[in-house]
């Protein structure tokens, strides 16, 4: 990515952090981004993995998801903060996407003790993924979680999940047939502060009794990154969640 594509990209995911409650169009952001419509959105895409639209859908969860652990506003208004008209709309939205309605979420603190899983369909073939977690040498990495997702934003239901004790090898097994990305995430502490570290593989397409090998590289989280919107387990679950259809 040329220097001149990503300022444009953090220009605009700047415009939509700001404006979350407006209700911002394309041109709007590709005004911020100083591109015309159609690059913009070409451009847009290809950094961050998804339109614009569904971007700015994903911080929008990711805002009332902040607001719901460290505030006491209402869900009416959380709702009303990020841009929704409808709070039926929004809680709908913030379920199918976190695992959770939002006073649930805010009841159990952000953190389930389930993982919402797709059902497969009857006659639906299956194949395994495998891979490796990586990271950068000299980390002190945590527990690692891994999901395999129907789309490049990590967002529920999805197919299967791991929490590892720490980077290394994983498997899935029974994926059923279609086209997944895999996503890893993990928190790094060091003397100075906490950082979240990020990695992704895909799309992959999964064939009947094809294994896939799909390796994931850690790397601290950018602001390209679609944020991750499903409620990860808690890490400290024994023994490690593993959910599969």
């Amino acid at each position: 990515m040329d220097d001149i594509v990503r300022r444009a990209v953090e220009r605009a995911i700047g415009t939509m952090q700001e404006q979350l409650g407006e209700r911002l169009t394309i041109d709007d952001l590709a005004r911020s981004a100083m591109f015309s419509k159609f690059h913009f959105s070409r451009v847009f895409q290809q950094a961050t993995g998804v339109s614009p639209g569904r971007f700015l859908s994903a911080l929008r969860v990711t805002e009332s998801k902040r607001l719901l652990l460290s505030t006491s506003i209402t869900v009416a208004d959380i709702s009303h903060r990020v841009g929704y008209n409808s709070v039926g709309t929004f809680s709908t939205r913030f379920s199918r996407s976190v695992g959770a309605p939002p006073i649930a979420y805010r009841q159990l603190r952000g953190v389930l003790p389930w993982v919402p899983a797709g059902q497969a369909h009857r006659g639906t073939r299956f194949g395994p993924v495998r891979g490796r977690v990586r990271v950068p040498p000299g980390t002190n990495p945590g527990t690692v979680f891994v999901g395999l997702f129907p789309s490049r934003i990590p967002e529920g239901p999805l197919a299967a999940c791991v929490i590892l004790d720490e980077p290394g090898p994983y498997l899935f097994q029974n994926v059923p047939q279609g086209t997944w990305h895999v996503v890893a995430q993990c928190l790094f502490r060091d003397e100075r502060n906490d950082m979240i570290y990020t990695g992704h593989h895909g799309p992959i397409t999964i064939q009947s009794d094809v294994a896939r090998i799909a390796d994931v590289q850690l790397r601290p989280t950018r602001i390209f990154d679609p944020p991750v919107l499903l409620a990860l387990p808690n890490p400290g679950l024994n023994p490690p969640v593993r959910v599969a259809v």
